[in-house]
C-alpha cells in the first residue's frame, strides 16, 4: 500500500452535498412557516418545543467542536477521516447565535422560564415559595440581564475557538502549508476547559433554571457527553452519506469506523455513568431542593420514558456496540448512529417537558420546531461541509488517510 500524492486526489465534496443542502432548505422553510403559526396560535408550545430542538442542534456543533479539540491533543486517523464533517458542524455555531433570539424573547416575555415571570403568574406552588423565600439568587443571577450577558459570553468564546480552529485547518489545504500541530493544541487544550465550563453554565441557565428549586452539580455534564455523543454519531451518518462517493470512498478505511463506532460505545458508558450517578446522589441525599427533579419524572406517565431511555438509550445500544464486526461495518453502525440521535432527542424531552406538563404528553411543537431548526442547520452544516476539501491534504496527519489500496476502487470491504 503506497500513498496517493495530494495533488493527484480530487477531495472536492460529491454533487450530493449541494442536492442535500438544497432538500435541507426546503425542509426547514416548510416546518419554519408551520412553526410560526405555531408560535402565534401557542406561543407556550412553541418556546418549549423551541428550546428543545435548539438544544438538540447545538450539541451537535458543540459536540463535534470538542471532538475536533480531542484528536488535535490525541492525534489518530480515525479523526482526521471526518475532521471535515466535524469542522462543518462546529461552523455552524453562527447561525445558532442568531437562533438563540427566539429564547431571549422568550425570557423577555415571561414564557417558560418561572424566575423570568412575576412570581405571583408562577403555577407551580413550591416553585413559586421557592422563588418568594430565595429572592436574592432571582435578583443576582436569574435576571433578565445577567441571562443574555452569560449567553453573549458563551457564543463569544465557542465562535471564536470554532474560528481559530478552523483558520488554522483552511490553511493545510494548499502546498506549502504551514505546520499547525502545535498551535491546534495550544488552543484545544484551554478550549476542552472552556467548553466544559460555559456548556456547565449554559445548562443550568437554559435547562436547570427552568426549575429554579432543583439543583444538581452534574447536570452540566451529562448534557456536555451528551452532545458528543451525537456529535460523533452525527458525524457517523454523515461519512455513511460519503461513502458512496470518492474522495469518501477511497479514505473510509474498516479501522477508522471501528473507532468511531468505539468512540460512541465510550460516550454511551460515559452519558449512562453520569446519569447514574446524579440519581444516586440524589435518592442518597434526599433533600427536597434536589428531589423535585425525579419526582417530576418518575410519576404520571413520565418513569415510562425514564425507563425507555434506560433501556435504548444505554442498555441495547451497550450490547450491541460490545460486538467488533458490528463497529466495524458502516452500514449498520448507521442505523444505531441515527437511532442515538433520536435518542438524544427523547433525552432532551424527557429533561424539558416534565416541567410544564404533569401527565405524559408531547405537543406538536416538540416535534415541527426541532425539525424546522434542523432543517436550516443542516443546510448550512452541508453548504459548510462543500466549501472545503474534505480532507487537509497538507496536514501532516493527511498520510494516515491518504493511503490507498489500489487493488481496491472503494477503499473498504464490500461488506463493511
Amino acid at each position: 500500500m503506497s500513498p496517493v500524492p495530494a495533488n493527484q486526489l480530487d477531495l472536492t465534496a460529491p454533487p450530493v452535498v449541494k442536492k442535500i443542502y438544497q432538500r435541507s432548505l426546503i425542509v426547514g422553510i416548510v416546518f419554519a412557516i408551520a412553526s410560526v403559526i405555531l408560535a402565534i396560535t401557542n406561543p407556550d408550545q412553541f418556546y418549549r418545543g423551541y428550546l428543545l430542538g435548539f438544544l438538540c442542534w447545538l450539541g451537535v456543533s458543540l459536540g463535534s467542536m470538542a471532538i475536533v479539540m480531542i484528536r488535535h491533543l490525541t492525534g489518530g486517523g480515525w479523526g482526521m477521516v471526518i475532521r471535515r464533517i466535524l469542522g462543518a458542524a462546529m461552523r455552524t455555531l453562527p447561525l445558532l447565535a442568531i437562533l438563540f433570539i427566539p429564547i431571549i424573547i422568550a425570557v423577555v416575555q415571561h414564557r417558560i422560564y418561572p424566575w423570568a415571570m412575576p412570581t405571583e403568574s408562577v403555577q407551580d406552588p413550591y416553585i413559586r415559595e421557592h422563588l418568594e423565600k430565595h429572592s436574592f439568587i432571582k435578583n443576582a443571577y436569574l435576571n433578565q440581564t445577567g441571562f443574555i450577558i452569560r449567553a453573549i459570553i458563551y457564543f463569544v468564546i465557542w465562535n471564536v475557538l470554532s474560528f481559530l480552529l478552523s483558520m488554522w485547518s483552511r490553511q493545510t489545504d494548499r502546498p506549502g502549508a504551514p505546520d499547525n500541530t502545535q498551535r491546534f493544541k495550544a488552543v484545544a487544550g484551554p478550549g476542552l476547559i472552556l467548553y466544559a465550563f460555559t456548556i456547565s453554565f449554559a445548562a443550568i441557565d437554559w435547562v436547570m433554571s427552568l426549575d429554579p428549586s432543583w439543583i444538581s452539580t452534574i447536570f452540566g455534564l451529562i448534557i456536555l457527553i451528551g452532545e458528543m455523543l451525537s456529535a460523533m454519531c452525527f458525524a457517523v451518518v454523515v461519512e455513511r452519506i460519503l461513502v458512496n462517493y470518492k474522495p469518501m470512498s477511497e479514505m473510509l478505511k474498516p479501522d477508522f469506523v471501528h473507532d468511531h463506532g468505539k468512540w460512541i460505545l465510550t460516550f454511551i458508558m460515559v452519558w449512562a455513568y453520569f446519569s447514574f450517578s446524579q440519581w444516586l446522589i440524589i435518592w442518597a441525599g434526599n433533600l427536597p431542593n434536589e428531589i423535585t427533579f425525579y419526582t417530576k419524572r418518575l410519576s404520571f406517565g413520565w418513569g415510562k420514558v425514564g425507563l425507555f431511555l434506560a433501556l435504548f438509550h444505554f442498555a441495547v445500544p451497550f450490547a450491541v456496540l460490545l460486538s467488533r464486526p458490528f463497529k466495524r461495518n458502516i452500514r449498520k453502525l448507521v442505523w444505531l448512529a441515527i437511532w442515538l440521535m433520536l435518542m438524544r432527542w427523547v433525552d432532551l424531552f424527557w429533561i424539558i417537558e416534565p416541567n410544564f406538563m404533569k401527565g405524559l404528553g408531547i405537543t406538536i411543537a416538540d416535534v415541527v420546531v426541532p425539525i424546522a431548526i434542523g432543517g436550516f442547520w443542516l443546510a448550512y452544516f452541508f453548504r459548510n461541509l462543500g466549501s472545503l476539501p474534505l480532507l487537509p491534504a497538507y496536514d501532516p496527519s493527511a498520510g494516515e488517510v491518504l493511503e490507498i489500496d489500489p487493488t481496491h476502487s472503494r477503499g473498504i470491504p464490500e461488506n463493511a
